[in-house]
């Protein structure tokens, strides 16, 4: 890791390091957080936490949470521990594999696990330049790894959120079924008529709820980018600036 550059968040509530180079944190894992409906005395856990972002947005958002993060990349899991100690946040990093957890955490169950898988198949891309990036958004394991370590760890009626890019919701379901169930899909819309980039989807342990996809958020107002600066819907600038919630609809 050749350098790091300091970035607020929450409307400077938070202060994230992350290098400098290779894969930065932007807006996913602030949504991620957001879309979580955690509560005082929750256990969550997060994997793949990178550099804390998702975990530490929850943590100021929720107080009263115990919360873990796994993490495969050394430097960033020492990064994650740094932004929790400097934000005064509670959080336990773990540098592992998701797929080969420490015996410690498979025997912990979870209220909420959440997750930012890598977002590029790379049996259909080339891989990134940079190898920390390339292990963040080049994916290693099959989602179904995921939704099923997801599902492992959860407690009875544990509730797992995930966001991932909107192509991949056909894989997500079918990694979900089985594992999880009461499944609700928000997708994020980058602008009014536009197709979506982005889903957030979670899905409850035990839950035999029916399939809900719900109304899209819009990110951005207007048709197009149209100013300086950046022109965030109120409900999404509310949920970058001030820490706001993106709860699922009732």
């Amino acid at each position: 890791m050749s350098g790091t550059s300091e970035n607020a968040y929450l409307g400077g509530r938070l202060t994230i390091r992350q290098p400098a180079q290779g894969y930065r944190a932007g807006v996913d894992p602030v949504l991620l957080a957001a879309a979580t409906e955690a509560r005082a005395g929750d256990r969550v856990l997060e994997l793949g936490c990178g550099v804390g972002t998702a975990a530490l947005c929850l943590a100021a958002r929720v107080p009263g949470l115990a919360v873990t993060g796994v993490e495969l990349q050394a430097d960033y899991a020492a990064l994650a521990r740094e932004n929790a100690a400097a934000n005064g946040l509670p959080l336990e990093v773990i540098d592992a594999d998701i797929a080969a957890l420490p015996e410690t955490l498979r025997q912990q169950q979870f209220t909420q696990v959440i997750a930012n898988p890598p977002y590029f198949d790379r049996n259909a891309g080339s891989p990134a330049t940079d190898a920390g990036r390339e292990t963040a958004m080049g994916e290693a394991l099959p989602l179904e790894t995921w939704v099923d370590i997801a599902a492992r760890r959860l407690a009875p009626k544990g509730i797992a959120t995930f966001i991932h890019r909107a192509e991949r919701l056909p894989d997500l379901l079918c990694a979900m079924r089985g594992r999880l169930g009461s499944l609700e899909c928000i997708p994020l819309q980058p602008r009014a008529r536009r197709e979506a980039k982005l889903i957030l989807l979670r899905g409850r342990k035990n839950g035999r709820a029916a399939f809900r996809i719900h109304a899209p958020v819009v990110m951005h107002e207007g048709a197009t980018h149209e100013k300086d600066g950046d022109d965030y819907t109120p409900e999404i600038s509310a949920v970058l600036r001030d820490g706001a919630a993106l709860p699922f609809p009732k």
